[in-house]
């Protein structure tokens, strides 16, 4: 049932509508970004008892299993088809303009993760301010707090994935009441609202993680889907890097603090994605490593793998039409060059195919990383912000010995030799090191863009990779400072007045 407005459906309330022609507003639309905490038939949203809470808060956990399209599979498609890491892998007209650098505000792709982060802000908003009015006295403070603490830290993580994606978005922190004529001038604006700028975001992420750090729930190593004071702290190292927000001393604090909490390495990288003797699930969940996840059971519905990589459980299930997101002849080179067998084995894998897009049909590459349907899908996980603490010490410059041996940490698991002292002492060599380590250890996490965004390297990346890459569609427009961000949804400018195009777009 939905409890939000949608901005694909007809939404606007009949009140709405029938003060159009004495209001004078304009446009009148079915356009909304802001949840009017009703459901499909009208009925106010009213948690009446704990159980009805925490019904809700489960449904908000359900998101990140049921949405996989811009949780997972479309952040695959920006995070490294958009960049070197991967080609689109079919030519449909929805995805190739990632790999092309030809990207319109038009792109279904684009629009529907728009639409679906603002949907999640919705949802979260209802929990947080409705559950402060629940008729049931049994609930403290404590707890409304904690679940509270819960639906600001996925509104965090839904807005941080869109600021990094679109730039100046909506930040909604309401909910729209019913027009009527008294309320008419104050109320109309929420639904067409205007962008906030990337730093006003940031800041409200930062407000969420913050209340979430205070009042989460605890880290709980049997169970790693929970939104935990440690998923705050992991996001809020992940915002200090970002460049509107930048603190390198709280990514090292925050990252010192996942390191107490107990996360660590896992011993062997090829136990963070492999399966039981039967090939009848992961044959590890809830690793040290692993700081949120979505976990699937065995045939339980991650239909994400179907889009990408192969059928572990049925190894001889091939499939007759092209996946996304196809690993790079570049990346594959990168790995070959560096003779980092272990991680190339466990993000890569051939088989034989029904299409040759992009490799002979006999002997085509596939993401390895997003297994059969039973797997788990980590969202965050130590070794990533581990590097992101290497980061902040190398562009700090203060402390180049300890950003290598961060790195070193990262390639002697994987049996590489370490960094040598040349790269070590100079903070530029070191810090190509380091871009290099982040791409080969969290190829097909969709991490590669926001790294290269993030760190200004885009145009010299990205420009040059076309001429060296002899599989890449040709590029179509060269990037720029303006590639940093997505053009914002055309059909949403269309429908909102208020909304302003990315430039370049």
């Amino acid at each position: 049932m939905k409890k939000y407005i949608s901005n694909t459906l007809s939404l606007l309330t009949g009140s709405l509508f029938l003060f159009s022609c004495s209001l004078n507003r304009d446009p009148l639309s079915d356009y909304s970004d802001v949840s009017q905490g009703k459901t499909e038939t009208g009925t106010q949203v009213v948690f009446k008892n704990r159980t009805e809470v925490e019904t809700y808060l489960a449904g908000i956990y359900q998101q990140m299993k049921d949405r996989q399209e811009h949780w997972y599979l479309d952040l695959l498609l920006i995070g490294d088809s958009h960049a070197d890491n991967s080609y689109a892998g079919t030519t449909g007209a929805e995805v190739l303009p990632f790999e092309n650098n030809s990207i319109e505000g038009s792109n279904s792709v684009v629009d529907r993760d728009w639409g679906r982060y603002l949907e999640d802000v919705g949802r979260a908003n209802r929990l947080i301010i409705y559950v402060d009015s629940v008729a049931d006295k049994s609930l403290s403070d404590t707890d409304i707090r904690t679940y509270k603490a819960q639906a600001k830290l996925f509104r965090a993580l839904a807005m941080f994935d869109m600021v990094r994606i679109f730039g100046s978005i909506p930040v909604i922190t309401t909910i729209a009441p019913d027009i009527t004529g008294d309320n008419v001038n104050e109320v109309y604006p929420q639904y067409f609202p205007k962008q906030a700028t990337e730093e006003e975001a940031y800041k409200q992420i930062e407000r969420d993680l913050l209340d979430g750090l205070a009042d989460a729930p605890t880290n709980n190593n049997g169970n790693k889907t929970l939104f935990t004071k440690s998923v705050a702290r992991a996001m809020l190292a992940k915002i200090y890097a970002e460049k509107p927000i930048r603190d390198y001393g709280k990514v090292v604090q925050f990252v010192d603090a996942l390191t107490a909490d107990g996360f660590d390495l896992n011993p062997n990288y090829s136990d963070l994605y492999a399966m039981n003797a039967s090939n009848t699930d992961l044959a590890q969940r809830n690793t040290k490593e692993s700081i949120l996840e979505a976990q699937f059971t065995a045939g339980g519905g991650n239909w994400a793998t179907w889009m990408f990589g192969r059928d572990l459980s049925n190894y001889d299930n091939n499939f007759t039409w092209a996946k996304w997101v196809t690993p790079s002849r570049d990346l594959i080179q990168t790995y070959t060059n560096e003779g980092d067998q272990i991680r190339l084995g466990q993000s890569i894998v051939y088989y034989s195919t029904t299409w040759s897009n992009y490799y002979p049909s006999n002997n085509y590459p596939f993401m390895f990383k997003l297994r059969s349907a039973f797997n788990s899908i980590v969202k965050l996980r130590y070794a990533d912000l581990l590097l992101l603490k290497a980061e902040a010490l190398i562009q700090q410059g203060s402390d180049l010995s300890g950003a290598a041996d961060i790195i070193d940490k990262i390639r002697t698991r994987v049996k590489l030799p370490k960094l040598s002292a040349a790269v070590r002492s100079n903070k530029d060599a070191l810090l190509d090191a380091y871009l290099k380590e982040r791409r080969l250890e969290l190829a097909f996490e969709g991490q590669r863009w926001f790294d290269l965004v993030r760190l200004d390297k885009v145009e010299p990346v990205m420009n040059a990779v076309y001429a060296k890459d002899a599989g890449r569609k040709a590029q179509v427009y060269p990037f720029t400072k303006n590639s940093y961000r997505l053009p914002i949804p055309q059909p949403k400018i269309d429908q909102n007045p208020n909304l302003v195009q990315n430039p370049g777009y």
